[in-house]
């Protein structure tokens, strides 16, 4: 399986928006429960930095594009970021419970 990580750096006043953003989100994911997805978002030490993990069962069927939660959120990145997200992509080789 592959999931695809990205961690952000964000503008450390623009942390709470963002976390409120990802609030939504993840309450509009709980609600519709798109299938064959699985996502999640951590906030690293630093208190600026996220993680972000996707993994999908089918990679070229990603549901989030077309949650509106999903695009509000894309759209506040480009104002919360502090610098360019790195993206990459992780090759599971082992899994209790997580994917």
């Amino acid at each position: 399986m592959n999931v695809m990580m990205v961690r952000a750096k964000v503008r450390p006043e623009s942390v709470k928006d963002l976390e409120t953003s990802l609030e939504t989100l993840f309450a509009a994911l709980a609600r519709i429960q798109p299938d064959g997805v699985q996502y999640a978002s951590s906030k690293l030490a630093d208190g600026t930095t996220f993680v972000i993990l996707l993994a999908l069962a089918q990679e070229e069927n990603n549901p989030l594009p077309a949650v509106p939660e999903f695009q509000a959120f894309q759209e506040g990145l480009r104002g919360w970021l502090a610098e360019p997200p790195t993206p990459e992509r992780l090759t599971v080789v082992g899994s209790y419970r997580l994917f």
